[in-house]
């Protein structure tokens, strides 16, 4: 196990719920892992929730991020309910991290996307491609839920640049 600083980002959901755990070396960030935890979605509620729970449980044990970064919760005044399920699914994942002794930090969707591409409304295709060149990968991530994932992991290591600095004093 690398002593070098982790971020593990999440892109939540009740569905599929995408993450990614970044290190951060000297040389700049790498990815560990990414991936989905997807839930059963013929499951109740409550089994979604555990399956989801135990799912970032696991990452949290296998890979012990130094953070969370979660996008935040918004809501649209025409899905209320998606916003409350969605409630559930974040709530869940706080839980997991908090249960790690992890802390979590939250970003909007709107300063993930324009820390990456520049603008605060960028579609989902773009975030893929953003993501593809950060990390110079062969073909964008999919689904679109990895590089959401590892979009809210690069916007925190680049609002936290004393991470560098932690990670040159370790390496």
């Amino acid at each position: 196990m690398s002593n070098l600083p982790r971020i593990l980002g999440i892109d939540p959901g009740l569905n599929i719920t995408g993450y990614a755990v970044i290190e951060v070396a000297s040389g700049g960030p790498r990815i560990c892992e990414a991936g989905v935890i997807r839930g059963r979605s013929h499951g109740t509620l409550t089994e979604r929730l555990a399956e989801l729970y135990a799912g970032i449980s696991e990452v949290l044990t296998g890979f012990k991020p130094m953070v969370v970064a979660l996008e935040q919760l918004y809501s649209h005044y025409q899905r209320p309910r998606t916003a409350i399920l969605m409630g559930h699914a974040r709530g869940v994942l706080c839980l997991a991290a908090t249960h790690a002794n992890v802390p979590v930090k939250s970003y909007s969707a709107t300063q993930i996307k324009k820390i990456l591409t520049g603008a605060g409304r960028a579609p989902k295709q773009q975030m893929q491609e953003a993501i593809q060149r950060e990390f110079a990968l062969a073909v964008a991530p999919e689904p679109p839920d990895v590089a959401d994932a590892l979009a809210i992991a690069l916007c925190h290591y680049y609002l936290q640049p004393e991470l560098v600095q932690l990670a040159k004093r370790r390496a």
